[in-house]
């Protein structure tokens, strides 16, 4: 049976963005697969007593968001700051991940959304934009949308949010392989070394 990296996150993250980029080789290398979690970041802080200063605090937030652009870099990928990310409902993005998980599909809608947030940002608080966005990704996109936005899906993020505070997370990204928890894109070597020992 393959290895499994347990990937919590929320689309709200750009540091996520740069870990849902490098887990995917990551896991191939290492014959790996990854089940892709998403929660609600705020919502989960506030369970768990965390803060999130980096939105809190100016000089953090700017240092955040010129660190993730060398992490970019590094990696070879688009990063920008998304001029619409004050609209972006990332409740429906996330509850839309769940949507696709279950038509097992998480993979394609993460590679398609997340780009589209931080890589070549998109106006994602505009209904038809997700849509176009997830339509070019072999979706239907209104019927997912749909979907995303409906009560039970909001009730399966919330219920995602709560079991993952309950499991010991408290910020976004968050990695466990083989019941070991890794946070932050900066410590996939430390997931690659678990994959290699649970292999």
């Amino acid at each position: 049976m393959p290895v499994q990296i347990e990937f919590y996150f929320d689309f709200i993250s750009g540091y996520s963005y740069l870990a849902s980029i490098a887990l995917p080789p990551l896991a191939a290398e290492r014959a790996a697969t990854i089940s892709y979690r998403p929660f609600g970041l705020l919502d989960l802080m506030k369970i768990v007593g965390n803060r999130p200063t980096t939105l809190e605090s100016k000089n953090k937030g700017d240092y955040a968001m010129t660190d993730i652009q060398r992490w970019a870099k590094r990696y070879g990928v688009p990063f920008a700051p998304n001029p619409f990310w004050q609209g972006i409902d990332f409740a429906v993005l996330g509850a839309g991940l769940i949507v696709a998980s279950d038509e097992g599909r998480a993979a394609d809608y993460v590679k398609a959304v997340y780009p589209a947030v931080y890589g070549e940002p998109r106006n994602l608080g505009e209904r038809s934009e997700l849509i176009d966005v997830l339509d070019k990704a072999g979706f239907d996109g209104a019927r997912l949308v749909e979907r995303a936005g409906a009560s039970d899906y909001a009730a399966k993020l919330v219920a995602s949010t709560k079991a993952a505070a309950a499991r010991g997370v408290f910020g976004s990204p968050t990695m466990f392989v083989d019941g070991k928890m890794f946070f932050g894109n900066d410590r996939l070597d430390f997931v690659a070394e678990a994959l290699h020992a649970a292999a």
